[in-house]
């Protein structure tokens, strides 16, 4: 990873913060976005002081002449790109029935219609440098979770989207990986939108006993390294993804228990 460049979307928190770090550590060159600018220079200043391997660029995937000008940053800076990680996301919370569109467009927006406008405007540069494109993704893009259909649906568009940019570009050499990290401690389920749009403000589940950003920015790194197509960290979402093909209502019945035994679930 040493002197690679590396963008990294949704990096101003969470897994994208933890990302940042490591790759910083492997010796790479960065380029940090997020909508919080004073949040990526703050980063970028603890991470590269002399300010020559890391660059901050207020970016807000879901615009897509943002993310022309993260990637337009890039090559300006660092003359070209060996790694974009697409990870920028939102969650929600609600129902079908409760929730409102523009809800579910939002989320689409951010999840989907992000990933596909930076990996547009990137895959020249990853031709190129036969580069790593990621995707970091979640279980909800192997199955349906009850209560996050926008977050699954706008996961499951992650994963056709990126396995055929895949496909299109295999003799082009550039390696593309969906990283389905099991359930982060981080701050999107305090931000997941409820169905009118505000953010739920608290999490439903345990944060302190779920997995670690750090842990996931290692998987995520070793990963690329070993060029991974598909990488799903929890033994509960590998089996999910397994026994959904052999007994997919069973696999059905016990989501849906998981997800209605949390706290203030909208299951009823």
């Amino acid at each position: 990873m040493k002197d690679k460049v590396v963008v990294i979307t949704g990096a101003s928190s969470g897994i994208g913060l933890a990302c940042a770090r490591a790759f910083a550590k492997e010796g790479s060159k960065l380029v940090l976005a997020a909508r919080s600018l004073d949040k990526l220079q703050s980063i970028a200043g603890e991470l590269d002081p002399a300010g020559e391997n890391c660059i901050a660029v207020k970016t807000d995937v879901s615009i897509e002449k943002d993310c022309k000008n993260l990637i337009d940053r890039t090559i300006e800076k660092f003359k070209r790109l060996d790694i974009l990680v697409n990870n920028a996301g939102i969650s929600m919370r609600a129902l079908l029935i409760d929730v409102e569109t523009s809800v579910l467009r939002k989320v689409m927006d951010v999840n989907f219609w992000g990933t596909v406008y930076c990996t547009k405007y990137a895959i020249p540069h990853l031709q190129e440098s036969k580069g790593t494109l990621v995707g970091v993704s979640s279980i909800a893009g192997f199955h349906g979770l009850p209560g996050r259909t926008a977050y699954s649906a706008s996961k499951f568009a992650m994963h056709g989207f990126l396995e055929s940019v895949r496909i299109e570009n295999m003799k082009q050499g550039i390696h593309v990986m969906l990283l389905a990290a099991s359930f982060t401690s981080s701050n999107i389920r305090k931000n997941a939108l409820t169905e009118n749009g505000r953010p739920q403000g608290e999490t439903p589940r345990p944060e302190e006993k779920l997995t670690s950003p750090e842990k996931v920015a290692k998987n995520l790194i070793r990963s690329i390294k070993k060029k991974k197509r598909t990488r799903i960290m929890s033994f509960e979402g590998q089996y999910m993804v397994l026994f959904q093909r052999i007994v997919p209502l069973l696999t059905d019945l016990v989501i849906y228990k998981k997800f209605a035994s949390e706290p203030n679930s909208p299951l009823k």
